[in-house]
């Protein structure tokens, strides 16, 4: 009787029910549309972040760099030596230096591994290199042809002319290298690239002459699977071409972290630490008792940085979790008030009908359940319709993918434009960037069953207002009233 009642009265106010069904669904395609824009702008800041920290890294170990003292000069100076044979062969020199942090003693690695809270740690190693090459070409001796002479310093004459041509022309290339602990792949800054050609390191090739080389690197110096890159005197064989996330990579080449200690004379150094922490509710306390434990070390955590992107990203996430779940919020509680309302004004209209079926002997109870039925149904009606519409706008942002900017500040972790730039991350070649990323709006099964939820609330709601209508109706005076 309840659903052949239920059915009827649906059927017999479709209109009343689609404006009821309607409202509800606005409201909740706005909060699906807003919380997977939200959650879109979360994968973003994590892509980004991913980019300067590198996969499963909750923080990061450094050690500021201290400032030169006075009259030191931390310049790199290069000197070349004549040829004596006259030769105007090429010339070439490199020089590798730790870049941007104070180096840590290894040991200092298995201390913050010690740390409770901890789940691993892995030390890297950021190096500049200098490279310049290039030749000296001798000048070519030209006789004036006046056939007069000059006196020469010991009293001999020389013919008279002067030298001509010849120089100098070298070229300089600046570029990064990262030392990679080979042993712990999961974790570090190689992390936050793909191997799209070749492979990763092995394990076993601790202190081999191997390397991954950026891709955009690899495409400008022509460098492929096979190809060599020579550092120093060392020549490095590549294995593997490496593509970075966020599309902006680490350092050019990784090497094995210990060939990266030995070009630059720092034997069991490092200058980041990668930590990772047994539980994300731990972070901080972790944070805190390295501090404590290890004197001297900075320590920046993915929220440290999380504070230095700004941008259109950083405004786009304030107005999506702020200015976004307000305006779902107000048009939330509008659309349940009008549904409420028009469910209340639909009992108005229905008092001679309830008032029949109180004199046929409903009791109160039962017109109030099959009031709130009826809203019900209307709800689900409209938790369904705002459900197509939610996924409809989240598919249209991932379709159109707007295309977001993160601009990342430097000084984050006391650094001077090293690693990063953002205190702790791998290297990067300027202490402020910016990174494009593309928005992506995923709907979760969260959020799908919070639209169930509201739909269902909405229409409890409505159904509360017009049951409690219907249930202070008595029979004589609706029998009176005349619709």
């Amino acid at each position: 009787m309840f659903f052949t009642y239920l059915r009827r009265e649906l059927r017999r106010r479709r209109k009343a029910a689609l404006v009821v069904a309607s409202g509800l669904a606005l409201g909740i395609a706005l909060v699906i549309v807003v919380n997977s824009v939200s959650s879109g702008m979360g994968r973003a800041q994590d892509k980004v972040l991913e980019s300067l920290y590198g996969l499963g890294t909750d923080m990061t170990v450094t050690k500021a760099a201290t400032a030169p003292a006075d009259g030191e000069n931390e310049r790199p100076r290069f000197r070349f030596d004549a040829q004596d044979d006259g030769s105007d062969e090429e010339q070439s020199t490199d020089r590798v230096m730790v870049q941007g942090f104070q180096t840590l003693s290894s040991s200092t690695v298995a201390k913050v591994a010690e740390q409770d809270g901890v789940s691993d740690a892995v030390g890297g190693l950021s190096l500049q290199v200098i490279k310049v090459s290039g030749q000296f070409t001798r000048g070519q001796f030209q006789q004036d042809g006046s056939g007069s002479a000059q006196q020469g310093g010991r009293g001999g004459e020389q013919p008279g002319g002067e030298v001509r041509g010849g120089g100098a022309d070298f070229d300089v290339n600046n570029y990064s290298v990262y030392g990679t602990d080979v042993t712990e792949p999961a974790l570090g800054p190689l992390t936050s690239s793909k191997i799209t050609s070749g492979r990763t390191f092995k394990s076993s090739e601790t202190d081999a002459e191997v390397a991954v080389v950026d891709s955009a690197y690899a495409k400008e110096k022509d460098l492929k699977v096979g190809s060599t890159v020579k550092i120093k005197t060392v020549e490095f064989e590549v294995v593997g071409i490496a593509t970075a996330d966020s599309g902006d990579a680490a350092a050019n080449l990784y090497v094995p972290l210990k060939r990266a200690q030995s070009l630059s004379d720092s034997k069991d150094e490092v200058t980041t630490v990668y930590v990772q922490a047994t539980d994300s509710q731990r972070i901080d306390s972790v944070k805190s008792a390295i501090q404590e434990n290890i004197s001297g070390t900075t320590v920046t955590t993915s929220a440290d940085l999380a504070d230095t992107v700004s941008g259109s990203l950083s405004t786009a996430s304030s107005l999506a979790t702020s200015v976004g779940r307000w305006l779902s919020v107000v048009v939330l509680i509008a659309a349940f008030l009008v549904a409420g309302l028009l469910t209340s004004s639909a009992v108005s209209r229905r008092v001679r009908e309830f008032g029949t079926l109180k004199a046929l002997g409903w009791r109160s109870g039962r017109v109030t359940r099959q009031v709130v039925g009826e809203a019900v149904v209307n709800g689900l009606v409209g938790g369904v319709l705002g459900i197509a519409l939610g996924l409809a706008g989240a598919y249209a942002v991932t379709a159109v993918s707007p295309t977001l900017q993160a601009e990342l500040g430097g000084g984050g972790g006391g650094g001077t434009g090293g690693p990063g730039g953002m205190g702790g991350g791998p290297m990067r070649q300027t202490a402020s960037r910016t990174l494009e990323v593309a928005l992506t709006a995923p709907v979760s099964v969260t959020t799908i069953g919070l639209a169930v939820g509201l739909a269902v609330a909405g229409g409890l709601i409505a159904g509360g207002f017009g049951g409690w209508r219907a249930s202070r109706l008595r029979p004589a005076d609706a029998l009176r009233r005349v619709e």
